[in-house]
């Protein structure tokens, strides 16, 4: 499980992990800390929860954006990630930005500096650029006019006549914000989960959002019949993690990167690249096996000499041997990541019925529908997790690069709240 201090480093690109990779990870205490947070993230859905939770919708903006008042000199600045830099890259003028970026950010930073401090920001805050100048194009979805951006990867668009295109049409950039900092040196700033937008100023050049979950129709609240189904679900999954805990405490300790714990790992992601359900669990143990013997061999191949290549051939050999030792921990394995995954899809399934967005892929003329690209929940001890139907986004992230590719293109579409 991560801290929010590893959390927020996602924001300086490193990875935030999904939450059924805990239990490879962490072991046997991120299979239970994995169900600890189903289980909280369920309960506030149906308000019973006892555990502060912060769950965020994950939107796919770019580049990151700092912004607020050095508490150094009290100047106003904007930035990227190179703001915490060792030799930082703080921009307080549009000269400083000529002289410390190059590129398209040039303009994206200028256009932040120029609109961002009419907001009246105080403090340090941090946000994913949705658009700038430019950047809005006019598309049609089912005969429906919309205004559409793409940031990153997913394109997201709103219909013509509503209030909120006419928002986004006056507004010089947008951004959705969802992490604040304090303190007096920049070097030493400590970050918190979320940012109070309601402090800050309105103006029509900014189009603004933070970015937590919201449920106003509280459409996704779970049933009693639903909630029995999901409390079947973490049964099992508490119980496969119960059976594979040994198996679990060694997979976590293997993080070379051809040792059979961080190859199950990558096993499971070549998986979903390939738009492959993970269910059966016995089929997915013996296709690993075959799999972790093809990737030795490969490497083996590409070694020139004959001891270099009966290393790798050992290697091989002692990880097809622990395989077969713990053939059914490694089940209990499998089938505890498959359950995890399971509840997690479910529970998403949920959270993407809120009837203030519809998500779409474009496939030739027509659209099928989708969903967000997911969230982030964080506990009060810090803790956070990804939750992302990996099967339908994440096999779009890894297939498709930004804008067109292959003819699909990823359209959010996003509604006014009724």
């Amino acid at each position: 499980m991560y801290s929010f201090k590893q959390y927020l480093s996602e924001a300086k690109n490193t990875h935030l992990e999904h939450l059924e990779d805990e239990i490879i990870n962490n072991g046997y205490q991120g299979g239970v800390n994995a169900v600890e947070f189903l289980k909280s993230i369920r309960n506030m859905l149906i308000g019973s929860s006892r555990r502060k939770l912060n769950v965020s919708v994950k939107w796919d903006g770019a580049p990151a954006v700092f912004c607020g008042i050095n508490p150094e000199n009290g100047r106003f600045f904007v930035g990227s990630k190179s703001v915490f830099n060792v030799t930082p890259k703080i921009n307080y003028t549009q000269s400083d930005i000529r002289k410390n970026h190059a590129g398209g950010l040039v303009d994206k930073l200028s256009v932040c500096l120029k609109e961002l401090p009419k907001l009246g920001i105080k403090g340090v805050v941090q946000g994913d650029l949705l658009f700038t100048p430019g950047d809005i194009k006019s598309v049609s979805i089912r005969g429906e006019d919309a205004l559409a951006f793409t940031p990153n990867t997913i394109t997201y668009a709103v219909p013509e006549n509503t209030d909120l295109a006419r928002r986004i049409k006056r507004a010089k950039l947008g951004i959705i914000f969802h992490t604040s900092y304090t303190g007096r040196k920049m070097t030493d700033l400590k970050a918190s989960f979320g940012v109070n937008v309601n402090r800050f100023a309105k103006t029509p050049a900014v189009f603004f959002d933070d970015a937590s979950y919201k449920d106003s129709s509280g459409v996704a609240t779970f049933t009693t019949t639903e909630s029995a189904q999901y409390d079947s679900m973490l049964r099992m999954a508490m119980g496969s993690i119960s059976k594979g805990k040994r198996i679990l405490e060694l997979l976590k300790r293997q993080t070379n990167m051809l040792s059979v714990g961080m190859r199950l790992k990558i096993f499971f992601n070549t998986q979903i690249r390939a738009g492959q359900s993970i269910q059966n669990v016995r089929k997915l143990q013996a296709d690993f096996r075959k799999y972790y013997a093809q990737v030795l061999d490969d490497e083996a191949s590409k070694k020139k000499t004959a001891n270099a290549k009966k290393k790798y051939e050992q290697i091989r050999n002692d990880g097809l041997r622990f395989i077969d030792s713990n053939d059914n921990d490694i089940y209990f394995a499998i089938a505890s990541y498959i359950t995890l995954q399971r509840v997690k899809n479910f529970l998403v399934s949920k959270m993407n019925q809120i009837k203030s967005m519809g998500t779409f892929l474009q496939k030739g003329n027509g659209f099928v529908v989708t969903n967000p690209e997911g969230y982030v929940a964080v506990d009060r001890m810090g803790n956070a997790v990804k939750l992302v139907d990996r099967l339908e986004f994440s096999t779009a992230n890894f297939t498709l690069a930004k804008n067109w590719i292959k003819g699909w293109k990823v359209l959010e579409i996003l509604y006014l709240n009724k």
